[in-house]
């Protein structure tokens, strides 16, 4: 295969891939806590032509290698909803919530109580408090959820707010590395260890749900643009093998 046609297709695979992250975000506009994704791509440099290799040439080619995606983690936008056991993050913090494969954790904060009376996620994985899985009695009421993440209630005719735990809430240093494993959640590797959020740098807002940060205006702009630029270069692949086939067609015509 030519170089030209080489490159062309690096370019063509590139393009695909960055199809493909955009389709993710525009598929997940809607998911509670979605952190965007964006596609990260650099310049691979071959020291030396194919075709030019047994000819002494030093001719250098540049192809597009993709190299990694990226994660979006700016705060998407709120929406109230009323409901006493949603909430939503301000700041940089993560919900820790325990699930089958192991900690997990989550910008979604849309929870709910499980027949047990465990505070869970709307997939059953539960949330963890500060000292293990979050508790509720039969006859709790007038669930109320701190800036701080202290959840209290009514318990039965009693005046006074009963504590049932403290949202565990971390960060991570090198949030880059987070990997997501699952709708709205994020796994580490092991080399990284989540640390407990300084007082004061995150805050809880109950009966709100953070939305996707997704801009689908942005997204749509973005897969238009892909889409033409892998056509341009189709084009162009299929123009330089029309002149190649052309030009073998008029040599073949030649007397010899």
């Amino acid at each position: 295969m030519e170089n030209s046609h080489l490159i062309g297709l690096s370019r063509q695979m590139s393009l695909q891939r960055e199809l493909e992250v955009v389709a993710n975000n525009v598929a997940n506009l809607n998911t509670t806590g979605f952190k965007a994704d964006g596609a990260l791509f650099e310049e691979y440099i071959m020291p030396t032509a194919r075709a030019n290799q047994f000819r002494g040439n030093d001719q250098q080619l540049s192809y597009v290698r993709d190299r990694a995606t990226w994660l979006d983690f700016s705060n998407g936008p709120t929406r109230q909803t009323g409901n006493s056991l949603d909430i939503a993050l301000d700041g940089d913090a993560f919900l820790v919530v325990q699930t089958p494969r192991g900690e997990r954790y989550t910008r979604n904060g849309a929870f709910q109580l499980n027949a047990q009376g465990q505070l869970v996620t709307a997939s059953g994985d539960t949330v963890m408090g500060e000292g293990g899985p979050i508790q509720f009695q039969p006859n709790d009421k007038g669930i109320s959820i701190s800036a701080t993440g202290t959840i209290s209630v009514k318990e039965g005719d009693q005046i006074e707010d009963s504590v049932r735990g403290k949202l565990r809430l971390v960060n991570f240093p090198r949030r880059q590395q987070l990997q997501k494993d699952g709708t709205g959640l994020f796994a580490v590797p092991n080399n990284q260890q989540p640390q407990p959020v300084v007082e004061g740098s995150a805050r809880v807002m109950q009966g709100t749900l953070e939305q996707s940060n997704v801009s689908p205006i942005l997204e749509m702009a973005r897969m238009i643009e892909v889409s033409r630029s892998y056509t341009q270069v189709a084009n162009m692949l299929q123009q330089q093998s029309d002149q190649r086939r052309s030009s073998i067609e008029k040599l073949a015509d030649i007397a010899a």
